[in-house]
């Protein structure tokens, strides 16, 4: 069996990424292959640090921590810096960046022997308006580096399309991989005895619609229904979030609660509601079906490829009324919910495994790996 030594770069370790890396990791160790890390120290929570402290020690090509900020910066030299580090110290088959810096670092790095370099954008740069200065920025800059890329890897047919058009045809190999979870994660979830009607997961930023949502939810106290929502996560928009709540006399029916394992935060609420203005292919979406969760989320991103036949039940992005108009229809019918989910429970059973999604990956690898000969003699002739 082939055995690969891998280092993997991604900025902030929260959110889908993160656990896209981490379960990526899980599987690559399982495998046999020697893996490392290279995340962001300014961001992250108790729970990324109780995950990276489980890694650890599984982690062959070990951990680092170093400054990456969001936004582009002097700092992001240091931070290329301890990536091409990295990349001398472990001697890696396989450069994997995620996300629009993680992939940038990624491409960068200059290795003393031959590496592939693969990118996964997880939507990042791809999620920003192409019209404005950042979106500018950042889809110019993945032009500069596309072709440093040796292999492109994409979490969603939605998110290949929308690099072709705005970036261009990667010159390596090209893949869809879907997300996956694992067979565990299929146990339905109980609500809590004080859960709420609905439930939010995720980062509290404008993409995933958080604002659209409580606008729903005052519309609806408005017209004498009176919902209530658990918002289960944190971000640049909690501020905002909190004043809009109270701008709209809301805080008897909100509540907001710091970031928590998906499961654990299903059972804050009866109704998982993701209103998401942009996305690629949501983890929460993926655990929320696999439990069986009954939900309401928005027709973006790869969020049709995961409900194929059932993505007319999408609803439109940014659309208030809309959603006020499912969620009336939720919470007074409740069991109407229950057969669509147990559909989109089957769908994702079959068709987004954790296991296919890693041998997905490691495949891509290896087609990247045999177009590089100075490599591919050295590695295949020892497998």
């Amino acid at each position: 069996m082939l055995s690969l030594n891998i280092l993997h770069v991604l900025r902030a370790p929260v959110g889908g990424l993160f656990r896209h890396v981490t379960d990526l990791v899980e599987g690559q160790v399982a495998r046999g292959h020697r893996v490392g890390i290279v995340a962001d120290s300014l961001t992250g929570d108790c729970r990324s640090q109780d995950t990276f402290a489980a890694l650890a020690p599984k982690l062959a090509l070990g951990l680092s921590l170093t400054p990456i900020p969001r936004s582009l910066g002097v700092r992001d030299l240091t931070a290329a810096l301890h990536v091409v580090n990295r990349v001398r110290k472990t001697r890696p088959d396989v450069i994997h960046g995620h996300g629009a810096k993680g992939g940038a670092f990624a491409r960068l790095a200059f290795a003393r022997k031959p590496a592939i370099r693969a990118y996964t954008p997880h939507g990042g740069s791809l999620l920003l308006d192409p019209a404005s200065l950042s979106g500018k920025a950042y889809l110019g800059a993945e032009r500069l580096l596309m072709p440093r890329g040796d292999l492109y890897l994409f979490e969603s047919a939605y998110s290949a399309r929308i690099f072709n058009e705005r970036i261009g045809t990667p010159e390596g190999v090209a893949r869809v991989v879907h997300n996956g979870v694992a067979e565990t994660e299929f146990e339905p979830t109980v609500p809590a005895t004080d859960a709420t009607d609905l439930v939010f997961l995720g980062e509290l930023r404008r993409v995933k619609g958080i604002d659209v949502l409580i606008d729903a939810i005052a519309s609806l106290h408005q017209n004498g229904t009176a919902v209530t929502a658990t918002l289960v996560g944190a971000g640049p928009e909690e501020a905002a979030l909190r004043a809009q709540v109270t701008r709209l006399n809301l805080d008897h029916a909100i509540r907001f609660v710091p970031p928590m394992a998906a499961r654990a935060a299903m059972a804050h609420g009866r109704i998982m509601v993701i209103p998401s203005r942009g996305e690629s292919l949501p983890y929460v979406v993926l655990e929320a079906a696999a439990a069986g969760k009954p939900l309401i989320t928005t027709q973006v991103g790869g969020i049709p490829e995961i409900y194929g036949p059932q993505s007319d039940t999408l609803l439109p992005a940014g659309d208030p009324n809309a959603l006020a108009e499912a969620i009336t229809r939720a919470v007074r019918s409740p069991a109407a919910l229950t057969e669509p989910a147990q559909k989109l429970r089957a769908r994702v059973a079959t068709a987004f495994s954790l296991n296919a999604m890693v041998d997905g990956v490691v495949s891509g690898y290896v087609a990247a790996i045999e177009r590089v000969p100075a490599l591919s003699q050295a590695l295949l002739s020892v497998a």
